[in-house]
C-alpha cells in the first residue's frame, strides 16, 4: 500500500512510531502496536503503529520524528507501506514472563532492538515486570552486562589498572566522588568516572562535578583529559554508555522497581575498561539496603559479576542512616567538597568514606597502606591540586574557591524548638526538603544540616537552612518540614516516635540512582 507522508513532529522516545488511520490499518491487517515496514528512498524500517479516527485522512501516513528524520521525507511524499511480523524478541519476552530463564543469545536479540527502537514501552514494560517478580540470575545479569555494553559506546584507556568506585546510591549528599577520584589520580592510576544525574535524588555526581566543570564530554576529550590528569567525572548520558540503560530507566522510574540494578552498573564499568572496582553500598534505615545480611547478599554478586565480567570487584558496606557530610543539592555539595579538599571545612563523615574508598581501591592497584596515602592526598593538598588539574582540563575555572560557587538567593533557618540531641534524621524527608527547594533544576537550591545524629542543640539553634532560587519553592520545603518528622530532637531515645490517630497513607521512598 502507498500511503502519503505526513510528519507529526512529535518525537517516540527514539522509537520508529507511525500512524495510521483506523481503515488503512484495518486494510493492512494492523493493529495499534503492531509492526508495518516502511520503503521509501531506497531506505527500509519497521516500526510500530499506533492508530487514529481524527488527524489523518485516509491515505495519510502519521510519521514521529524518528521516521521522518530517517526517511529525509517531505508531506506529501509517498511511501510503501505494508504489514510485517513482531520482532523475535517478542517470543524471547513472552518466554520470560512464562518463567523460562533466557540464553546470552536471546538477551542479546532483545537489547539490540530496545536501542533500536523496535519495542514498544507495553513490550519493554513487560520484560522489566517479568525480571522484577522472577528475579534475575548471575547467567542473565552477565548477558545482559555484556549486551548492554556491545550496544553503546566503549572506552579504551591505554593503562593496565582502570579504577573505577561506584555507590549504589540511596544516601542524600554523597559527594565522595568528588574527592575520590582526585585521590586516586593523583598516585598516577587512571579512573574515568562516568556519573549519572539525579533522578530521585537532589543532585547526582554529574549534577555536582558541572557546578566545577564541563561533563558532557565525548570519548576523545575523555581520553585527553584522562591522558593528562589520570582523571575525569563526566556524565555517562553524554557518550551513551549502555545505552539501553536509559530506556529501561524510564520504565523501572514509574514503577518504583529497580531489576536492573546489577547489569546497569557493571555494563558501564565494562564500557570504561574497569579493571578495579569499589563497589558502595550503603545500608540502614532510608537506604535500598536495610541490614548487613543483604548487603552481603548484594556484594557477593557484585563480586561474581565483576569477575564474569573481568572487573576485580571489591564492596564497601557504609552507613546510610543520615547525609553524607552537611550539604544536599548540586552547588552546595560542591561547595562542601571544595572546602574539605582545600583544608577550609572539616567533614569528618565524607573524609572518612572517601578515604575508606579510596583506600580499598589503592590497595587493589596494588600500593600498601592505602587508606593511609588517601588521606596524606587530602591533608598535603594533592588531591586539591589534581582536582583542580582535572577542572582546567574539563573547561572550568581552575582557580575556583568555594565562595564563588551559585547558591540560591532565598535562605530559611529552621530552629530547634526544643533542646537536647538528635535522635532522629529521615533522609527520604530532606530529599524531598532539597527537590521542593528546586534541586536538581535549579544548582543552588538544597538544604545545608548543622546537626547531625546525636549532636547537642540548644533551643533556638538552627537544625538546618533551605537554599532556594525561587520564594515560593523555600515555602514549599519549610512545609515539608511542618509536616514530617523529618530531625526529632530530644533529651534522650524516646520509644514513641510518632503518635498515629488517623489511618495513615503509607509512603515508601523508591530510590533509583545509578
Amino acid at each position: 500500500m502507498k500511503l502519503r507522508a505526513k510528519p507529526i513532529c512529535l518525537t517516540a522516545g527514539g522509537k520508529p512510531v507511525v500512524i495510521l488511520t483506523l481503515n488503512d490499518a484495518e486494510e493492512l491487517g494492523v493493529l495499534s502496536l503492531g509492526r508495518v515496514k516502511l520503503s521509501c528512498g531506497g531506505k527500509t524500517r519497521t516500526c510500530i503503529v499506533n492508530t487514529t479516527k481524527k488527524i489523518l485522512k485516509r491515505g495519510e501516513i502519521g510519521l514521529y520524528d524518528e521516521v521522518t528524520d530517517f526517511f529525509g521525507v517531505s508531506a506529501g511524499r509517498e511511501i510503501d507501506v505494508e504489514a510485517t511480523d513482531f520482532p523475535a524478541s517478542m517470543t524471547f519476552i513472552r518466554n520470560r514472563l512464562k518463567g523460562r530463564r533466557l540464553d546470552s543469545d536471546e538477551i542479546r536479540e532483545i537489547v539490540q532492538d530496545v536501542t533500536r527502537g523496535n519495542l514498544s514501552e507495553v513490550e519493554i514494560t513487560s520484560f522489566i515486570i517479568a525480571l522484577e517478580h522472577q528475579g534475575l540470575n548471575l547467567d542473565e545479569a552477565a548477558a545482559l552486562s555484556t549486551a548492554m555494553v556491545e550496544t553503546g559506546e566503549t572506552l579504551k584507556i591505554d593503562q593496565k589498572l582502570v579504577a573505577d568506585k561506584h555507590s549504589i546510591g540511596g544516601v542524600p549528599g554523597d559527594k565522595t566522588t568528588l574527592l575520590v577520584v582526585p585521590i586516586i589520580a593523583s598516585y598516577g592510576i587512571a579512573i574515568p568516572k562516568t556519573s549519572s544525574r539525579a533522578i530521585t535524588s537532589p543532585a547526582g555526581s554529574a549534577d555536582r562535578a558541572e557546578i566545577l566543570m564541563d561533563v558532557n564530554l565525548e570519548i576523545e576529550e575523555i581520553k585527553r583529559v584522562v591522558k593528562k590528569t589520570n582523571g575525569c567525572i563526566v556524565w555517562g548520558g553524554a557518550i551513551r554508555l549502555a545505552p539501553a540503560d536509559d530506556i529501561f530507566v524510564q520504565v523501572e522510574y514509574p514503577l518504583s522497581i529497580d531489576p536492573l540494578l546489577l547489569p546497569s552498573i557493571m555494563s558501564k564499568k565494562k564500557a570504561v575498561g574497569a579493571t578495579r572496582l569499589v563497589v558502595d553500598i550503603p545500608l540502614g534505615r532510608g537506604t535500598k539496603v536495610k541490614t548487613i545480611g543483604d548487603a552481603d547478599l548484594l556484594a557477593r554478586d557484585f563480586i561474581e559479576l565483576g569477575g564474569r565480567l573481568g572487573i576485580k570487584t571489591q564492596c564497601a558496606l557504609t552507613y546510610g542512616e543520615q547525609p553524607i557530610g552537611h550539604a544536599l543539592g548540586s552547588a552546595l555539595e560542591a561547595r562542601e567538597a571544595l572546602e574539605v579538599l582545600s583544608r577550609k571545612k572539616g567533614a569528618p563523615d565524607l573524609i572518612d568514606k572517601a578515604c575508606d574508598i579510596a583506600g580499598i581501591l589503592l590497595g587493589m592497584c596494588g600500593l600498601p597502606e592505602g587508606r593511609k596515602k588517601a588521606a596524606h592526598a587530602i591533608t598535603s593538598g594533592k588531591a586539591e591540586e589534581k582536582l583542580r588539574e582535572i577542572i582546567r582540563e574539563q573547561g572550568g575555572n581552575p582557580k575556583i574557591k568555594p565562595d564563588d560557587l551559585p547558591i540560591g538567593e532565598h535562605s530559611s533557618d529552621i530552629t530547634a524548638e526544643t533542646g537536647g540531641y538528635v535522635k532522629w534524621i529521615s533522609n527520604w524527608g530532606l530529599v524531598e526538603m532539597a527537590r521542593s527547594a528546586g534541586s536538581p533544576k535549579d544548582k543552588g537550591a538544597g538544604v545545608v544540616l548543622h546537626k547531625k545524629l546525636n549532636s547537642q542543640v540548644k533551643r533556638g539553634e538552627p537544625l538546618l537552612t533551605i537554599y532556594a532560587k525561587h520564594a515560593s519553592k523555600l515555602q514549599r520545603a519549610e512545609k515539608i518540614f511542618e509536616e514530617q518528622m523529618v530531625v526529632a530532637v530530644g533529651e534522650k531515645m524516646e520509644m514513641m516516635l510518632k503518635e498515629v490517630k488517623e489511618v495513615p497513607v503509607p509512603e515508601k521512598a523508591f530510590i533509583l540512582e545509578r
